[in-house]
């Protein structure tokens, strides 16, 4: 296998970035992204859901994950559902992430997480 060059990645470097240029002139690329930078957590017992905030560049997105979907997959029983968000929360927001990002939300915007969404 041969070495690229400086020079070559650079001329791969600029044809990469014309092309990602004319997709966004296009608005052809998503620039959306599901931060969690809030750790506040709260059980909903409307919605039987443990709900959480994430973030979309300056905009809020109401997220939550169905108490039958921590006690199904996440090992929660119903008195502990909290615990089991705070033990499995990494795992919960990129599956949260995942589906904000695929569009899958509900009709107000907020992603609900339920049991039939993990694999």
């Amino acid at each position: 296998m041969g070495t690229i060059s400086r020079f070559e990645q650079a001329e791969k470097d600029i044809q990469l970035s014309s092309v990602l240029a004319i997709l966004e002139s296009l608005g052809l690329t998503d620039t959306r992204t599901l931060l969690f930078a809030d750790p506040q957590e709260r059980y909903d017992r409307r919605r039987d859901a443990v709900a959480f905030t994430g973030l979309d560049g300056g905009t809020a997105v109401s997220c939550a994950v169905s108490g039958e979907a921590l006690e199904d997959h996440f090992g929660a029983d119903q008195r502990d559902v909290m615990k089991a968000f705070a033990k499995h929360r990494p795992n919960i927001e990129a599956l949260v992430r995942r589906k904000y990002l695929l569009g899958q939300t509900e009709p107000d915007g907020s992603v609900l997480l339920k049991t039939e969404d993990i694999a």
